[in-house]
């Protein structure tokens, strides 16, 4: 059985009430909530939540009545981990254990069918712990990333011998996207951090990999939205 969740908190600093803020047309939590359920290899959805509000469109669409989150975890400095446990354990209650946990992060909207596919593609062909969606970085440590020395001078955040003195020089880095994932629900119930298994890359264009963080980046994604149905 393959688990598709959500997780989505009611508040939100960088954009008030963001994840039901209406967007190109719909909550944004719709939009990945739409793709969980259209997909034809996710059986179950569930999502994670203390906003009654999405809880009902959840439950409306068919995702599992766990209930609202606890109060513990819907405060903003409570992990992803820790939610993604309690969803699973809350989830598995219901519906019988699962064999992948694909959890979409709904303040990226802008994946498409396709990543969910590929990601879902690698980890059956690759069994790693986790499959985790990433970009290639626009900036990097050992090239154009700096950092303060004591005295307040700039230094290269990532030195190497010799110095890199051109982008192309530079070791390959890439940009964690809070987009999609897919976790072994065994490694996801014993692990207690992101990095602890063998995790691996999945790379999606940058374009879709934008996340939703502060006004300008809910103005970039609703117009990329607004142009993609046009």
């Amino acid at each position: 059985m393959i688990l598709g969740h959500i997780g989505a908190r009611k508040g939100s600093k960088g954009v008030e009430g963001k994840n039901f803020k209406e967007i190109a047309g719909k909550p944004l939590i719709a939009w990945s909530l739409d793709q969980l359920f259209a997909h034809p290899w996710i059986d179950h959805v569930v999502v994670s939540t203390d906003d009654e509000r999405i809880y009902e469109l959840a439950v409306r669409q068919g995702a599992l009545e766990i209930g609202l989150r606890p109060a513990h975890l819907a405060s903003d400095t409570a992990g992803k981990w820790d939610v993604w446990q309690h969803a699973l354990e809350a989830a598995e209650a219901i519906a019988g254990p699962a064999d992948a946990f694909v959890d979409l992060d709904c303040t990226s909207p802008l994946r498409l069918p396709e990543d969910i596919n590929g990601a879902l593609e690698l980890y059956e062909a690759q069994q790693p712990d986790m499959v985790m969606s990433c970009c290639e970085a626009r900036k990097n440590p050992y090239f154009n990333l700096v950092e303060l020395d004591e005295d307040g001078s700039l230094h290269v955040s990532k030195p190497l011998p010799g110095g890199v003195v051109a982008r192309q020089q530079a070791p390959q880095v890439l940009e964690h996207a809070a987009s999609t994932y897919v976790l072994d629900p065994a490694y996801l119930k014993r692990a207690k951090a992101l990095f602890e298994g063998r995790v691996i890359p999945y790379i999606m264009p940058p374009e879709r990999c934008i996340d939703i963080d502060t006004p300008l980046d809910f103005r970039i994604v609703d117009f990329l939205m607004t142009e993609r149905l046009t």
